[in-house]
């Protein structure tokens, strides 16, 4: 039922009934009901139909919003899909661009550089798209699942600390932070050596945190300040989610990447 339907039957319902039993008693039940016991009645009456008409109302409502989320989220991933598959598609035009230069200046070592980049670009992309959107009954679910095939993919043991975070996050929200996930790790594979990576996100009255780190060669701060390893992509995502990004060296070596936002209104 639509909501204009339920509008229609929240003007209309209760003057109908109660008016109609009022017009009833008055004038039918007037020599067989008194005032007193009309007025229980009548109270009774009220509070019965407006218990029976909430609770059916709210029941609809909840329904209607539980699949309006769901869409949401269905919605929010095929978007996060149509941009991947844009940007992967300028990637590796402009890589087809470079390789027929390259091939054409005799330059072959570059060359095949530049296949091998295209080569791993579509494994990835194909890896972080295979997963259907139903995928999962919650975001950490949802998480579990990608790290686990990701760790079984690169041979890297992932250790995993996820807060429940139902419902904290917007479809949206969850469809961005999955990919600074998903990007984070990607890094991990292409660039640390690490043998072992860690996630951590954690939900508290002052905000909330994610926290990735691994236990390879460590990220050169230089060249976090040239934009590479991805992350201008993850930088972006961050100011979508309204979180604060820092990328650093572990203590215990390797690469710490944190994100923090504060409390939801």
């Amino acid at each position: 039922m639509t909501y204009r339907k339920w509008k229609i039957r929240t003007i209309l319902l209760p003057p109908l009934i109660i008016g109609g039993f009022e017009f009833i008693r008055h004038g039918i039940l007037l020599n067989y009901l008194s005032m007193e016991a009309g007025n229980y009645y009548i109270t009774l009456l009220t509070l019965l139909l407006s218990y029976i008409f909430a609770t059916k109302m709210f029941q609809t409502i909840e329904r209607m919003n539980k699949r309006l989320a769901e869409l949401q989220a269905r919605r929010a991933v095929y978007e996060e899909r149509e941009r991947l598959a844009r940007e992967l598609h300028d990637n590796i035009a402009q890589t087809l661009f470079l390789l027929n230069v390259k091939v054409k200046q005799g330059r072959l070592e570059e060359a095949k550089a530049a296949i091998t980049e295209i080569d791993n670009n579509l494994r990835q992309a194909i890896f972080n798209l295979r997963s259907s959107p139903d995928e999962g009954a919650s975001l950490a679910a949802r998480i579990n699942t990608w790290l686990s095939e990701w760790s079984l993919v690169t041979g890297i043991e992932v250790k995993q600390a996820l807060d429940e975070v139902d419902g904290f996050f917007s479809p949206n929200e969850e469809v961005q932070l999955f990919g600074v996930i998903q990007e984070a790790f990607t890094n991990i594979q292409k660039h640390s050596r690490a043998s072992q990576a860690a996630i951590r996100l954690e939900i508290g009255r002052e905000g909330w945190q994610l926290a990735i780190t691994d236990n390879g060669r460590g990220i050169r701060l230089e060249d976090a300040d040239r934009q590479r390893y991805g992350l201008t992509m993850i930088r972006e995502r961050a100011e979508k989610l309204g979180a604060a990004f820092r990328l650093d060296k572990a203590k215990a070596g390797g690469t710490e990447l944190i994100l923090t936002g504060g409390i939801k209104s």
